[in-house]
């Protein structure tokens, strides 16, 4: 059996596997949780870190699109809670863009939590798909699919 088929296999029973996965038309996936927004967030940070990988950033995407769309006269609220985790793997990082220095769009690798104002009882987990077809073609790229998925998996099993 070729890497290549086995990678396939392991993705697409990935996709079955994960709890509260919404299909991903849009270009991202989207996961779905009953643990609290505080819950999830810690899981999301906490199998980040257990596979190795390294936090840039945690973002409250929430606070500033409120805080700016009072600015702007939007003051609808959009989330209850938001906060965007960003974060690099030097492995895969740097495996993808010694392939294709354009992949560099890629880095850092980011995946959200959020609630919304009316379903405060729901939090979401979303990040950006990698393209099947980049995914079909490369080894690299279907292990950052993977991960991303593996991380936001842990994160609404937390």
């Amino acid at each position: 059996m070729s890497i290549r088929f086995r990678t396939l296999t392991f993705l697409l029973l990935l996709c079955f596997l994960l709890p509260g996965t919404q299909a991903a038309d849009r270009g991202y996936a989207v996961y779905q949780s009953d643990s609290t927004f505080e819950d999830v967030l810690d899981g999301l940070k906490a199998a980040i870190l257990e596979r190795g990988m390294y936090i840039n950033n945690v973002m409250d995407m929430g606070e500033m699109l409120a805080r700016t769309g009072k600015d702007l006269g939007m003051e609808d609220r959009i989330y209850g809670q938001a906060r965007t985790v960003e974060f690099c793997s030097a492995v895969l990082s740097r495996e993808m863009t010694l392939e294709d220095p354009a992949r560099i769009v890629n880095c850092p690798f980011i995946v959200s939590v959020y609630t919304l104002p009316d379903k405060t009882d729901i939090t979401f987990v979303a990040h950006r798909e990698i393209p099947e077809d980049q995914i079909a073609a490369n080894a690299v790229m279907a292990r950052v699919a993977a991960m991303l998925k593996e991380v936001s998996g842990a994160a609404v099993d937390w």
